[in-house]
């Protein structure tokens, strides 16, 4: 689906982080696929592709269902938020199109909330090297709310801390759980289609678009 405006008019802008400002989606399952491997237990296609757009403790508890883990789910957030600042270190985040500038602009005309199953260590890690830390008013992080994506928890969360009814919140995502996590909280979705690496199913979004610049521009019309 596609439009020139929004329906309605936004309070709040809700913004998922992997896949959706940056393009870390297949970073985070192969860096989680090569550490596990190292440490003597691969993944299956299906556990790899269930990585994708989860939190960590829904990552956790899906890996731990189908085979021993060879380390807490604390130990696998730290191996992997390790490798990942020393990539970022060397070569900075890996910013989708538009990403830094479109939540800049946004932020100076409505509240925005970072909704993300990534830990608040990383959220913060990411979000400062893309120079947008101050952009967010709050941060919704894996281990803040009770169920992660596709469940509504983390957006109902965000849209409390805004001081914003859900109805009248706009969501940004890239992955089927947080198109669906949104949905179920009573909001808009936008699906950006630009960090969607592994193609995943956007259409229960209300709207798709190619970059969030067009997410920008959306909100300019409506």
């Amino acid at each position: 689906m596609h439009a020139d405006r929004l329906p309605f008019h936004p309070r709040a802008v809700l913004f998922d982080l992997d896949g959706t400002l940056v393009d870390s989606e297949r970073e985070i399952m192969e860096i989680l696929t090569a550490e596990l491997a190292a440490r003597g237990r691969p993944l299956s296609e299906q556990e790899r592709h269930f990585v994708i757009g989860h939190g960590w403790s829904e990552i956790y508890e899906f890996l731990r269902a189908h085979g021993p883990l060879p380390l807490s789910q604390q130990e696998l957030e730290e191996v992997v938020y390790l490798v990942r600042q020393d990539r970022i270190e060397r070569n900075g985040a890996r910013e989708l199109p538009g990403a830094a500038a479109t939540v800049r602009r946004i932020s100076q005309r409505l509240p925005c909330a970072l909704v993300t199953g990534s830990s608040r260590a990383e959220a913060e890690m990411v979000l400062g090297a893309l120079g947008i830390a101050g952009c967010f008013r709050a941060l919704c992080c894996a281990g803040e709310y009770a169920r992660g994506k596709p469940a509504p928890d983390p957006y109902l969360l965000a849209a409390q801390r805004l001081g914003v009814q859900p109805e009248l919140c706009l969501a940004i995502e890239d992955a089927a759980a947080g198109i669906a996590a949104a949905r179920a909280a009573g909001m808009y979705c936008i699906a950006v289609r630009a960090g969607n690496f592994a193609g995943q199913d956007q259409s229960g979004a209300h709207l798709q678009v190619a970059t969030l610049e067009e997410v920008d521009a959306l909100l300019d019309g409506g």
